[in-house]
């Protein structure tokens, strides 16, 4: 991707800024709290919760339970699907979904808190995805035309997962344009390696 400046460009008026960028926000990791806003942002919360406060009484965001607490979406943008997200994926380095993703407790319960996250900082270590929630680790190392797809689950996976999950190393090995490896076991590599 190559970033440049468009040849003229019209700056927004700071408010109506404010509020594209909060709107763009919601839609992308919605639902969200102030607080979930301003710590993605790193503003202060009392910013935030005033910007929600603003966006609310214009009604462009409305209010939503998500996972037993209060969250903010983008007016109009409450159709979530009925069924709980299912099956196994690999996420990479800085993927948007473990990067900003909330509240971060549901997403890395247990162990996968302090194994997945290095220092709090998510998106060093590539993540195992399984029904929606980090459920491990896993690393490739590549070697000519071949790579290893090495996986540390953090819990016991089903016979459907684990196959599921050897789709998901070929796709890899298709994308890096090699012949993938699964192995199934520790991750010795440290974080963003």
């Amino acid at each position: 991707m190559t970033y440049t400046r468009p040849p003229r460009f019209d700056p927004l008026a700071p408010r109506q800024a404010l509020r594209l960028l909060l709107l763009r926000y919601l839609t992308v990791y919605g639902p969200a709290t102030p607080q979930d806003f301003a710590k993605w942002l790193a503003v202060p919360a009392g910013w935030a919760v005033a910007l929600f406060e603003e966006a609310l009484g214009e009604a462009a965001v409305e209010e939503v339970l998500c996972a037993g607490r209060r969250a903010w979406v983008a007016a109009g943008d409450t159709g979530f699907p009925q069924e709980p997200v299912r099956g196994v994926r690999l996420l990479p380095y800085f993927d948007a979904y473990v990067v900003a993703a909330q509240p971060r407790e549901l997403l890395f319960p247990g162990a996968a808190y302090g194994r997945a996250l290095a220092g709090g900082q998510a998106g060093n270590f590539p993540v195992l995805l399984v029904d929606g929630v980090v459920a491990g680790v896993w690393h490739h190392r590549r070697r000519g035309r071949r790579t290893t797809v090495t996986v540390e689950p953090l819990g016991r996976l089903t016979a459907r997962q684990t196959r599921e999950l050897g789709e998901r190393a070929d796709r890899v090995g298709e994308v890096l344009e090699a012949t993938a490896e699964l192995v199934i076991g520790e991750v010795t590599t440290g974080p963003h390696a």
